[in-house]
């Protein structure tokens, strides 16, 4: 990415560039970034854009091959077309490809085996724009709010990426939707990020789980019946409750003296929401952690040979494992 600022910087482009990953927030980034450091704001005479599978090579050939008009540079953009996995005829064409034209790939998922891959990663620059580790992904947050001319201590915007989902682009969004829920208030609170932000189904696991350990069955009852209205399915409720107990209980094992970086790559989870895991481990012993894995097993067995219907069983299955707590 840094070099990719360079570029933009010193006005000086490689002929194909190709931007890829999980994190669409960056490709997008550094896609308009780029749009707009190779040819001015309203320029299409000297922009072109294609987009999805089953792209005209002739007809982006053609337009590629054009000279630009009273600029330096001609600008292609190709994006989410998938010729990162099959067979086609660029990396044949694109060392024949005018200077003056730079051309652009914004995709998903690429083959690094593929020959187009291959050309783009030794002649051009192939970018991969990965997550954000916990630490930037935080100073995201604070940076943007303060952009917006807010704060936010760094418990609160612990408890903030807890709750929401984590993409850059809906980090965005919720962000702007704090700003206007603040306004004329410098300090972000926890209160406003549970008043307007869209809580993702994982924050609504962990209130659910923090309910059952405190012995509180209406509001475990409740956050359930949250779930559902926004159309979760019993059963992918049942296998996020699973997957739950199956980390606090590697949690419990892994023990203290493990830094949480270490602990997020050993189980497969986001560093920032170790602390919350282990706090909430603290309520439950392992071998209670393990008879409830066993009671969700036995649960989707009776759902799957219809002996209960789902949606009751999961209610049934956390009243139950409230009363235990009880």
């Amino acid at each position: 990415m840094k070099r990719i600022e360079e570029d933009i910087k010193n006005g000086l482009f490689h002929p194909v560039y190709l931007l890829y990953g999980e994190e669409t927030y960056l490709v997008h980034k550094y896609r308009d970034s780029l749009r707009k450091a190779v040819v001015a704001d309203g320029d299409e005479m000297n922009f072109s854009y294609f987009q999805g599978d089953g792209i005209d090579f002739n007809e982006v050939r053609e337009i590629a091959d054009t000279l630009p008009f009273f600029q330096e540079y001609r600008f292609v953009l190709i994006e989410d077309s998938g010729l990162f996995k099959n067979a086609n005829d660029f990396a044949d064409y694109l060392p024949s490809m005018p200077e003056s034209t730079v051309l652009a790939f914004a995709e998903k998922e690429v083959d690094k085996r593929s020959r187009l891959y291959k050309y783009v990663k030794k002649n051009g620059l192939a970018v991969e724009m990965k997550a954000m580790s916990a630490k930037d992904t935080k100073q995201f947050v604070t940076e943007k709010l303060k952009e917006a001319g807010r704060e936010i201590r760094g418990s609160t915007a612990a408890y903030f990426l807890a709750q929401v989902d984590n993409s850059l682009l809906n980090l965005e969004n919720e962000i702007e939707k704090l700003a206007a829920y603040t306004l004329g208030r410098g300090e972000v609170r926890r209160e406003d990020i549970d008043a307007v932000c869209s809580v993702q189904v994982t924050g609504q696991i962990f209130q659910m789980l923090d309910a059952v350990a405190e012995g509180k069955k209406a509001q475990t009852v409740r956050l359930y019946h949250n779930l559902l209205s926004v159309r979760e399915s019993p059963m992918a409720i049942l296998y996020l409750l699973t997957r739950h107990f199956s980390i606090l209980l590697q949690i419990k094992e892994i023990g203290q003296g493990i830094s949480r970086a270490e602990i997020a790559s050993k189980i497969k989870i986001p560093e920032f929401t170790v602390g919350k895991y282990q706090a909430q481990a603290r309520h439950f012993s392992a071998a209670r952690l393990q008879e409830m894995i066993e009671s969700c097993v036995d649960a989707e067995y009776a759902f799957k040979r219809g002996r209960i219907q789902s949606q009751i069983g999961v209610e049934i299955l956390l009243t139950e494992f409230v009363c235990a707590k009880e």
